[in-house]
């Protein structure tokens, strides 16, 4: 039997990797020969592998699509071996690295309007990726942000879902995310990253800098009403899954989330954990918030209880609360549903339709 590591991140976060591009029968072969959690990222590297050789070999026969679409799968695999998986933290870095390489790979052979952006913040560089919708010249941009440990490369699907309503898309590590986590750890105050990366985009002509949204996911779905509460070129702003307070339910976390933001915030041990999770909290912050604001949840989210989310929009004053009952941390086990109804909501706030066409 798998140990109870690896039956708790299948609990909490299976149907995520899902949603998210892990194809079916990967996880399922990955999982069925993993025993223990110190095996888990191992066994996804090899996943990852398996894909990134069947890239190179469609690449060879000049299948172009093909090869991305390997590439991408071997991104997410890669991504979600190290996702919450502290033991080594080397590999892991490795595994980051390695993800990131593979979304590029990804990118240039699926959507040639893709481009990684290095940003400029407090302290060193933030890092992101920018995509455009077609045949839109100048299109309203929603910026896409992670959560603890999720990141950039998780958001194919993701952004697909604006791009395809008339929306850019991009989507940003932030500090202690993806590959800005491999140098900065973890802020409260996240529109240190956003500012600059609104500050670096102001400069293009193919992006309308009227119409900016931001939304975020798990954690993300608190540091994205920060942002808007901090950065009055923020149009509109949804947020999914998103605590209230991050330290409030630190005794109920699961262990292997404890360890991960005590590694990405930089904290010397679990007490110091607390006493920075105590720090992200947005008490009198969601009050500051003038643009429309979105707050989806999941009634059956074992992460971030469902009230945390809901006391933001209830603090919120042009706040909307969306609670699905059978919606589990993040709506992941709902895309069908969920995805559309967030990205319908955000075009309908920036007039994603009335986008000059090329």
């Amino acid at each position: 039997m798998p140990d109870s590591a690896i039956e708790t991140a299948l609990a909490h976060w299976a149907p995520r990797m899902i949603q998210n591009g892990v194809d079916y029968n990967d996880l399922m072969a990955t999982t069925s020969r993993t025993r223990t959690w110190a095996d888990w990222l191992p066994q996804w590297n090899r996943a990852a592998d398996e894909q990134a050789g069947f890239a190179r070999q469609a690449e060879a026969e000049g299948h172009v699509r093909t090869a991305g679409q390997a590439w991408l799968r071997a991104s997410v695999n890669r991504h979600f071996g190290k996702f919450v998986w502290m033991l080594d933290l080397d590999l892991a870095a490795e595994a980051t690295r390695r993800s990131v390489t593979e979304s590029h790979a990804a990118l240039a052979r699926l959507d040639p309007s893709g481009q990684h952006l290095e940003v400029n913040m407090p302290g060193g560089t933030a890092y992101a990726n920018l995509r455009r919708p077609s045949g839109i010249d100048v299109p309203p941009y929603v910026v896409l942000i992670p959560g603890l440990d999720s990141t950039k490369e998780e958001f194919f699907w993701f952004e697909q879902s604006f791009l395809d309503r008339g929306m850019a898309t991009v989507s940003l590590d932030g500090p202690g995310q993806g590959e800005t986590g491999l140098s900065l750890p973890l802020r409260p105050d996240y529109e240190t990253a956003a500012g600059p990366l609104l500050d670096l985009l102001a400069a293009r002509t193919d992006l309308d800098h009227a119409r900016i949204g931001v939304a975020g996911v798990s954690l993300g779905g608190y540091y994205a009403p920060r942002v808007a509460a901090h950065e009055p070129r923020v149009s509109a702003v949804a947020g999914i899954s998103g605590p209230f307070c991050f330290g409030h339910m630190w005794d109920d976390l699961p262990p292997m989330t404890r360890q991960t933001f005590v590694v990405k915030s930089g904290a010397r041990d679990d007490a110091e954990g607390r006493r920075i999770a105590l720090t992200l909290d947005l008490t009198g912050v969601c009050r500051r918030i003038t643009a429309p604001a979105l707050y989806v949840t999941g009634e059956r989210d074992r992460l971030i209880p469902w009230q945390q989310t809901q006391r933001q929009a209830d603090e919120t004053p042009d706040g909307t609360f969306v609670c699905f009952p059978e919606g589990n941390h993040g709506v992941s086990n709902l895309p069908s549903r969920a995805r559309p109804m967030i990205a319908d909501w955000m075009a309908d706030r920036l007039g994603a339709a009335s986008g000059r066409r090329c």
